[in-house]
């Protein structure tokens, strides 16, 4: 039996944490793919590694994922406007490409440089197998992603799923190497 602090140090995977940061050194799977079916289709709630998302397809069928709070007042990315290649927060106007950077603050004038300055976090992604999968580590520890097999098969030849499984990282894969 771990003791408190142990199992905290463990199981915690939030930013800044022992675990959270180790872990965002791997490609993980964020979403299915099906779950933002087309492009500039309403954005979709995500919760990874103790991190609120939103994830949407841009009018270039990219995928965006990228923190649910806008930079400017914190309003939920997951009401904004997806189209014309970014994401739009509804309190303000600031759209937002898949790689975080502000493309248009329509309350700036048109010669204003401001906009260029203005990020929100974003996060790598890579579709396979039906799943969109995100790096969220530093980029300058990124390696490029791993391809399954699921790269170069056709969507009628694999199935993507998930469980929601109530419980921490560690506790669902001790669980599946219990019946072994």
């Amino acid at each position: 039996m771990l003791a408190q602090e142990d199992n905290d140090l463990l199981c915690r995977v939030g930013p800044g944490t022992l675990m959270g940061n180790f872990l965002r050194r791997y490609w993980t799977p964020a979403l299915l793919s099906a779950e933002i079916p087309e492009n500039d289709c309403p954005p979709l709630r995500v919760r990874l590694l103790g991190e609120d998302l939103s994830a949407f397809h841009d009018s270039e069928g990219n995928v965006g994922l990228v923190a649910n709070a806008c930079p400017h007042r914190g309003a939920s990315m997951f009401f904004g406007r997806n189209d014309e290649s970014g994401l739009r927060c509804v309190f303000h106007g600031r759209k937002f490409n898949v790689e975080g950077t502000c493309v248009d603050m329509p309350s700036e004038p048109a010669e204003s440089n401001f906009k260029s300055k203005v990020h929100i976090t974003a996060y790598p992604t890579h579709e396979s197998g039906g799943i969109v999968w995100t790096y969220m580590g530093p980029r300058e520890t990124m390696t490029a992603f791993r391809d399954f097999g699921s790269d170069s098969v056709s969507p009628d030849q694999y199935r993507a799923t998930k469980i929601y499984s109530p419980c921490n990282w560690i506790r669902g894969h001790e669980g599946n190497i219990d019946t072994a």
